[in-house]
């Protein structure tokens, strides 16, 4: 029996449309402290204009909060906001920051990849414009440091917002993949059936695992990294994104 004809699809971001950690080597040639320091560093920076902390409470909170924030996000499928994040921490350190301050301390984290952004993955702008028009394209990203407010951004900066129909990003649904409802809301908002969507992605219990969830199909992406092909579940795999456009046709017609 045939399955429904392909209506639309969604991309997970990170390592599959953008290149996770590329930022990092223009941090470098800039002489900019890599991603982790600088939180630390800003952390510190902010505390002590109030009072003196050693470097290390600071590094031993973050670290704590960091396995926090992945123990939340593997085992209840939530990715803590950078508010949240940031207030677990100084919470652990009885410390307090006047609202005004701790603004900006967010504002910092969060906007740290539109400072020196990371790269797109090869391939990809052109694939989105070839799609554009034949499918409603979706994004669906769970957002680790940088909130759907930034991601939109570097999107925008990169021409390729506006192939986009519908966003999905954790911190704004509140729920983080592979929970169906992430899936189920990008479905709704693309007016389109969970059986109708292909949902590409480089994560196997993410992005494999939580669109075959609610019915949809699923390709592996490895353009930037290959997080496990030879054992995927996906109805295919694209290694090049100049491949996707006959990938998607090959699956229509299953």
């Amino acid at each position: 029996m045939s399955r429904a004809a392909i209506r639309a699809i969604t991309f997970d971001l990170w390592d599959t449309v953008l290149i996770d950690d590329s930022d990092e080597p223009k941090r470098a040639a800039q002489g900019l402290e890599s991603k982790p320091l600088e939180r630390r560093n800003l952390v510190h920076q902010f505390l002590e204009r109030r009072e003196p902390v050693p470097s290390e409470q600071i590094d031993l909170a973050y670290d704590m909060v960091d396995a926090a924030f992945r123990q939340v996000w593997y085992a209840q499928n939530v990715t803590w906001t950078v508010r949240q994040r940031l207030s677990v921490l100084l919470d652990g350190l009885c410390r307090h920051l006047p609202q005004r301050e701790f603004d900006e301390l967010v504002r910092l984290h969060e906007d740290m990849e539109l400072a020196v952004r990371p790269d797109l993955a090869v391939g990809a702008a052109e694939a989105l414009q070839n799609l554009h028009g034949k499918y409603k394209l979706g994004v669906i990203s769970d957002a680790i440091f940088s909130p759907g407010r930034a991601l939109r951004q570097l999107l925008a900066y990169y021409d390729i917002r506006k192939f986009f129909d519908a966003f999905v990003f954790s911190d704004e649904i509140g729920c983080a993949k592979p929970d169906a409802r992430v899936f189920e809301a990008a479905a709704g908002d693309l007016s389109v059936e969970p059986g109708e969507i292909v949902h590409i992605g480089d994560r196997e219990p993410k992005d494999i695992e939580g669109p075959h969830a609610i019915g949809a199909r699923a390709v592996l992406c490895t353009v930037v990294k290959d997080r496990g092909s030879k054992n995927t579940k996906a109805e295919a795999i694209c290694h090049d994104f100049s491949d996707l456009p006959a990938i998607l046709e090959k699956l229509d017609q299953q």
